[in-house]
C-alpha cells in the first residue's frame, strides 16, 4: 500500500509511546497526540513522553525465573522501544531494571520526535476522536482526562472501575546517613547494571520498628473526596499505612523484609529494613522501595525521619495519591483491542486493566502491531497464550472468565494486573525430576517449572514473530 493514511495514537506514555512505534516501524504513518504540556495531570511533572510518575523501576530482568523478566524479554525480541530506552539508561539495581527517569524520557522523546513516519502533536483531544480519524489507538493511561473519559463511559454504557495508586518519596543522597545506611543487595545479587551493592539499606531494631508502626498508623492521612470514598487500592502498590493497618508484622514480610541482608555492624540481619534505589544516573536521588504513600506531606517528613539514616532526610519528592480508572476490558475489547461498541477506537496501556509500565507497554506494543495490520490489510494474529504478551492480552480480552452452575461464563471481578506464571498455561508435563534422576520438591520443583514455561515462551515468540518480521519487508 502506498501512502497509507495515518493511524493516530492518543496518549504520549509509556504505551502510547511504544504503539506509536511499533506502528512507524511498520511503514504506517502515525500521529501522536499529548496533551502535556497544554493540560497537565495530577501526576505528571514534565511535558516528556514515556514519563515515568511512580517508580524508576521496571522491575526483575531475570527473564527464566521471573515472569516480569520474561516479558522484558519478549518485548526487546519484538523490537520494543521502551526496553532499549530502559537498556540504554538503566542504573544499578540488583537483579531489577531501573533507570533513569529523566534520561529515559529524554531517549523515548528524541527516538519519536526523530522518527520520519511519526508525528507529535501536542493538544488534547476532548471527547470522542473524529469520526475521520478511522484507525485510533486511545492510550491515555489511568490519568485520562474527563472529557474522553465521560465519552468512553457513555459510549460503553459501562460504569467505570477505579482505583488509587500511590507514589513514593525520593530523597536527596546527601542527606542520608551512610554510617547507619549501607550498601547492599539482597544476598548480593548482580544485576543489568549492578554491582551487588545496589540498595541503601537502613536497618531497624524491634523496638524502633514498633515505633515507627505506631507512627505510620496515628498519621494524618490524606482525607478523600467522597466520590473517591469506596475506590479499592490496587493490591501491588498499596501504601505503607494501609498494609501496616493489615497487621503489625505485614511490612516486615513485604517491603521491609530483612532477608538476605547481613548488617555489616552485627553481621546479622535485621529486625526489618528501608531500601532505597538510585533514581537518577549521577546518584544524587535514591527513591524509598515500595514505600507509596497517602500520609499528609507534613507528617510524611516526620514519620520517613524516624528510619535509622534518614533522621536528617531532604526529600525531592514527597508521596502522594491519584485516582486510576480504566475500563471492564473483557466484556467491552474484542482480542485485538478494539471497542464492541466503535471497532474504530482501540485501547492500550494501563486503561485496559493491566498494571505496570512494562505491562503497560506491552499492551501498546501489541495495539500498535493490530493497529498497523488492519491499516496494512494484512490480518493481525495474536501472540500465543504460552508467551507473556499472549497471557496479558488473554486476562484484559476475557482469559479471566470463569463458569460456575448459575452464571456460565461469568466474568469475576476484574482487577488490574501484573504478569506473572499464573496467567500462563501450565506445562503439559511438569518435571518431576533432574536429569541425573533425582526427584524434584517444593521451590525446586517450581523454579524448573518457571524456567520450562519462560524457555517454551520464547520459543513460542520466536514462532509468532517471524510471520510478523516477513510481512514487514
Amino acid at each position: 500500500m502506498t501512502n497509507p493514511t495515518p493511524i493516530h495514537v492518543i496518549g504520549g506514555g509509556l504505551a502510547g509511546s511504544e504503539a506509536a512505534f511499533q506502528i512507524a516501524s511498520a511503514g504506517v504513518p502515525v500521529v501522536l497526540h499529548e496533551m502535556r504540556p497544554q493540560r497537565m495531570t495530577e501526576a505528571h511533572k514534565t511535558d516528556g513522553l514515556a514519563e515515568l510518575v511512580c517508580s524508576n523501576s521496571f522491575r526483575s530482568d531475570e527473564w527464566e525465573t521471573n515472569a516480569v523478566g520474561l516479558l522484558h524479554e519478549e518485548m526487546r525480541r519484538a523490537n520494543s522501544l521502551i526496553m532499549a530506552a530502559g537498556d540504554k539508561t538503566k542504573l544499578p539495581a540488583g537483579g531489577a531494571l531501573a533507570v533513569d527517569r529523566d534520561a529515559f524520557s529524554a531517549e523515548v522523546t528524541a527516538r519519536l520526535e526523530a522518527h520520519p513516519l511519526i508525528t507529535i502533536s501536542r493538544e488534547e483531544v476532548a471527547g470522542l476522536p473524529p469520526a475521520e480519524w478511522d484507525n485510533v489507538i486511545v492510550a491515555t493511561g489511568p490519568l485520562t482526562s474527563p472529557a474522553l473519559s465521560s465519552s468512553i463511559a457513555a459510549l460503553t454504557g459501562e460504569t467505570e472501575l477505579a482505583f488509587f495508586d500511590a507514589i513514593a518519596p525520593v530523597i536527596h543522597f546527601d542527606s542520608i546517613d551512610t554510617t547507619i545506611a549501607w550498601r547492599a543487595s539482597r544476598y548480593d545479587k548482580i544485576g543489568p547494571a549492578g554491582t551487588g551493592a545496589d540498595y541503601l539499606n537502613c536497618p531497624m531494631t524491634k523496638a524502633e520498628y514498633e515505633a515507627f508502626i505506631d507512627a505510620l498508623l496515628s498519621a494524618e492521612k490524606t482525607v478523600f473526596k467522597e466520590w473517591e470514598a469506596n475506590t479499592p487500592y490496587f493490591d501491588g502498590c498499596l501504601p505503607v499505612e494501609v498494609m501496616a493497618e493489615r497487621g503489625r508484622e505485614t511490612l516486615r514480610f513485604g517491603p521491609m523484609k530483612p532477608v538476605g541482608l547481613d548488617d555489616p555492624r552485627t553481621g546479622r540481619w535485621p529486625h526489618a529494613v528501608v531500601q532505597l534505589r538510585q533514581d537518577n544516573a549521577l546518584g544524587t536521588l535514591w527513591n524509598m522501595v515500595g514505600f507509596q504513600t497517602k500520609m499528609k506531606h507534613a507528617e510524611q517528613v516526620r514519620v520517613l525521619r524516624m528510619i535509622p539514616g534518614l533522621q536528617n532526610a531532604e526529600f525531592a519528592r514527597l508521596g502522594g495519591l491519584h485516582r486510576n480508572t480504566y475500563l471492564n476490558s473483557p466484556k467491552v475489547l474484542d482480542r485485538a483491542l478494539r471497542l464492541h461498541a466503535l471497532p474504530r477506537l482501540r485501547f492500550a496501556g494501563q486503561i485496559t486493566g493491566v498494571e505496570g509500565y512494562v505491562e503497560s507497554a506491552a499492551i501498546g506494543l501489541l495495539a500498535g502491531r493490530f493497529a498497523a495490520a488492519d491499516r496494512l490489510g494484512a490480518t493481525a494474529t495474536a501472540p500465543p497464550a504460552t508467551t507473556a504478551l499472549g497471557a496479558l492480552l488473554d486476562h484484559i480480552t476475557g482469559g479471566h472468565l470463569v463458569s460456575d452452575e448459575t452464571t456460565p461464563s461469568a466474568p469475576r471481578s476484574f482487577q488490574p494486573m501484573n504478569i506473572n506464571y499464573g496467567l500462563l498455561p501450565p506445562l503439559d508435563d511438569a518435571p518431576l525430576t533432574t536429569p541425573d534422576g533425582k526427584r524434584l520438591k517444593g521451590p525446586e520443583r517450581g523454579l524448573a517449572k518457571k524456567k520450562l514455561q519462560s524457555r517454551r515462551a520464547l520459543a513460542d515468540l520466536a514462532a509468532w514473530l517471524q510471520p510478523q518480521s516477513a510481512a514487514a519487508e
